[in-house]
Formats: structure tokens, sequence, C-alpha cells
């Protein structure tokens, strides 16, 4: 390559075209000539200020076109710029935990990052031993200026404290234990009130299952509504939310899980689907209250199952079917 800042030719079969700096950009080759291009920008600049162009080889006919297009051409696609934005998102995202319990269990839990904790006189007092432990400087604040940004008509208890969520890992991570557990699992599809996913998380701890499971979307994210519910059963219950409800069923299907699917209307109750299976690993996976499972969920389950009501009116709220199929589904 020669050209007037005195580069000598790396290439000696090739022809020399002249072009300005600024509109070099091939389509072709673009790593080792774009490469070469920013070497002689470099040394132009670290040495003579002379007219900004340069003679090139090409070892073929290429495209030169303006710096735009080959800006146009280098832009990261739309979906990768989304999910960079989603990850920093995700990243700066805190949440605002309150009440009594709920702050209490997550001061002790070491896997649950503490970033500004707000409590008044009383309720400092009663948690004084669990702020030692976590090593967070409370700040105290006046009962009648209780200014953490939290709902005004949440039941705080004098108590607020902004934590990172939870990570807790992969599905399967949580769904093969480490032991001889027969796990459980609970799937839900769309339960969106973190009331009653903060009960299933009580309720899930109560009877041993290894995780709860929602989906990234159309699910109760956590929530400080959500942890007081779940009555600190949020930082040891394991609450993973995954992208897709029927891919994670096959997923578990492929792990060897029976994968059970909450309905009303179907003929098998829970016994009858695990008369001579209790020693297999179960999903239960329940749906919203109102819509129930969505129509892929249920061609995706083994089996649709009920719970088995003593009389005609046969319908519970989501959290209490969750706790009467954990139990009825115990191995």
């Amino acid at each position: 390559m020669v050209g007037d800042l005195g580069i000598e030719p790396s290439v000696s079969r090739l022809e020399g075209v002249t072009v300005p700096c600024h509109t070099l950009r091939p389509v072709a080759h673009r790593s080792a000539v774009a490469a070469e291009c920013e070497g002689l920008i470099t040394g132009h600049v670290r040495g003579r200020q002379q007219e900004n162009r340069l003679q090139i080889v090409a070892s073929l006919p290429i495209a030169v076109p303006h710096i735009n297009a080959w800006t146009k051409i280098m832009k990261k696609p739309k979906w990768v710029v989304e999910k960079e934005q989603a990850k920093k998102a995700q990243n700066a995202e805190t949440v605002w935990l309150f009440g009594l319990h709920a702050v209490r269990d997550a001061l002790l839990n070491p896997a649950r990052d503490k970033l500004r904790l707000m409590v008044t006189k009383n309720a400092h007092d009663k948690l004084v031993d669990a702020i030692e432990t976590a090593g967070v400087a409370p700040e105290l604040v006046d009962p009648r200026k209780f200014n953490a940004p939290i709902d005004p008509q949440s039941v705080h208890q004098g108590a607020a404290l902004e934590v990172k969520p939870l990570n807790w890992g992969r599905l399967a991570d949580r769904a093969i234990p480490d032991d001889d557990t027969t796990p459980r699992l609970v799937l839900l599809d769309r339960v969106t009130d973190p009331h009653n996913v903060g009960a299933i998380l009580r309720s899930a701890e109560v009877f041993g299952a290894q995780a709860v499971i929602g989906t990234r979307h159309h699910s109760a994210p956590e929530t400080g509504a959500l942890a007081k519910t779940a009555s600190g059963a949020l930082e040891r219950q394991p609450y993973l939310r995954m992208r897709n409800l029927a891919d994670t069923i096959v997923e578990l299907q492929g792990m060897g899980y029976l994968v059970l699917g909450l309905d009303g209307e179907a003929d098998l109750t829970i016994e009858e689907a695990l008369e001579g299976k209790r020693d297999r690993a179960v999903a239960l996976v329940l749906g919203a209250e109102g819509p129930g499972l969505r129509q892929k969920t249920k061609e995706t389950v083994d089996h649709l199952v009920k719970i088995d009501f003593a009389r005609g009116f046969g319908s519970l709220n989501v959290s209490n079917a969750a706790a009467v199929a954990l139990y009825a589904a115990k191995p």
C-alpha cells in the first residue's frame, strides 16, 4: 500500500485506487481494509498533518459507500440493543420490602443485597438483632413522617428495606435436588396477583416444594406486597420466572417430571393420577382465577387433574388450591 503518508506497500500485486479517507468504508474485506485504514489514519494523526487522502489497493472490485452507509451496516440489531437495555434495567432494579417479618427475614438472608433500611424507633427495637447481623446502618424515621417510597396504604409496621431482587439460578439448579428428596414444583400460568403468589410461596415452603415457577411476563414480580404476604418465605422459597411456560414444562418432562395441570373439568383427581407414581418428581400447574390454564398449557402437560371436592361446588382461590394440591401430591 502506498500513499502520501510514506507507507510502503504491503501487497505488491494489486492496483492502487485513490479515494478520500473519510469515505473509505469498503463493503468487501471490511475487517482487513478498515484496520489498514485505521492504522493509516493513526499514523497521519501522529505524524505530519497532510492532505486527508490515501492511496489504497484492492484485490477485487469493492464498493466504497459513504460513511453513513457503513455506520448503518455496523449498527447492532434491534433485538441485541433491547436485550442489553433490559439487562441494564434489571441490574438497576431495586425492590422496597416492608413489614416486620419480610424485613427481618431479608436482613437475615446472606444472599440478599441490602441497600437502605428505614425504621421507626419501635421497629428498630424489634429488629435490632437482625439489623446487627446484617450490618446495615438504619435510618431512624419519625412514624408520622414515614416517607419510604412505598404505597402510603401499605401496612409497613415502621420498617422498609430497599434490596436487589433475588437470583435463584437456573431451572435445573432448583428442579433437581442434591439429596434423595422426591421433588415437587408449583408452576403458575399467568397468576399476576402478588398476594396470591405470596401465599403460594408460604404453602410451597410448608409442603417442601423445590420451587415456585412463574413467567417473566404476565406473572407477579418480586414486590413489597408479595414479600409481606409471603411473610418471609420469599427469602427461603425459590421463585423463578421463566421466559415461556410451555417450554419450561417440556424441559421438566425431559428431566423425568410428571406434569399435572389443575382443571376443574378434568376427569382424573390428583390422587388418581398419582396412584403408583408418588415416587416420581411431580410439577403442579395452576392457572389464574377465572381463565384457568391456557390452551397451550393444557396441551403440554401430561395430565389434567382436579381437586376431589366433597360437594357440587368446586372452586378455590388459586393460593388455596395450590396448598390443597401440594398436600394431595405429597410423596
